[in-house]
């Protein structure tokens, strides 16, 4: 793909996903509390989703916490736990006057009753939003998200007293996201390169983005450089490169 024109403005991915990695180093790394640097963590969402919805992203998919994340001190998890309570009690209002739809998606049985019953009440306050899709994966994991489809049509075959044939396409929509489209760019910063249990089925052909700023310093002008660097990316899906243009 050739480079994209500098007097022209970068074309967004249409789905972007994030794993938002580092908050607690940065803390460390300033002698602060990882309370301090999951706060500050929040600052990035925000700052995320707004430019996200002013340049035209159509589904924005955040890894917020991972079934795996439970395996923390306690502590800490009950601290993740407040702090995402207090964010929607805060953020809810904003989403809604910035046009965006927010869906919660993981283990959700597995969270505090208030803090399910917050998601339910942003969910249905957001419904109607169109501007911008937010994703929140909470208590999520992509085994459990394949498990779980896979047991829903078991289930339904069973229910049913049948047994037919399962294609991607009807797999995909029972995954926790089917409603969104694969994602085209993954980013995650903090300096890890794996995907740590994201996403697994929707990734196959993910563009992924791996930077060293922590979250909680990853800002708007972080969020354009991946995007220029997705711009130059040449997604083939398999196919072979299309011939260079003779001089």
């Amino acid at each position: 793909m050739n480079s994209p024109n500098p007097d022209l403005p970068v074309v967004p991915p249409r789905h972007v996903a994030v794993i938002m990695d580092g908050n607690g180093r940065w803390a460390t790394a300033r002698h602060l509390p990882r309370a301090t640097g999951h706060s500050r963590g929040v600052d990035a969402v925000r700052s995320t989703i707004e430019t996200c919805a002013r340049r035209g992203v159509e589904y924005l998919t955040l890894f917020a916490f991972s079934s795996e994340n439970w395996r923390r001190p306690a502590d800490e998890v009950s601290l993740l736990m407040r702090l995402f309570v207090s964010s929607l009690q805060r953020e809810v209002g904003r989403l809604i006057e910035s046009g965006v739809r927010m869906r919660v998606v993981g283990q959700v049985d597995s969270l505090e009753p208030e803090l399910r019953d917050l998601i339910t009440d942003a969910e249905r306050r957001t419904a109607r939003n169109e501007r911008l899709n937010l994703t929140v994966c909470a208590s999520y994991g992509g085994r459990w998200d394949i498990v779980q489809a896979a047991c829903g049509l078991m289930r339904e075959a069973v229910r049913e007293g049948r047994l037919t044939e399962i294609d991607e396409q009807q797999f995909a929509s029972r995954l926790a996201p089917g409603f969104a489209p694969d994602p085209d760019l993954l980013i995650r910063t903090g300096g890890e390169r794996r995907i740590s249990n994201f996403l697994l089925w929707q990734m196959a052909y993910t563009e992924l983005y791996f930077t060293d700023v922590l979250w909680p310093d990853f800002d708007t002008q972080q969020l354009e450089i991946a995007f220029s660097w997705f711009a130059r990316r040449e997604r083939r899906f398999g196919r072979v490169a299309a011939p260079a243009a003779r001089p």
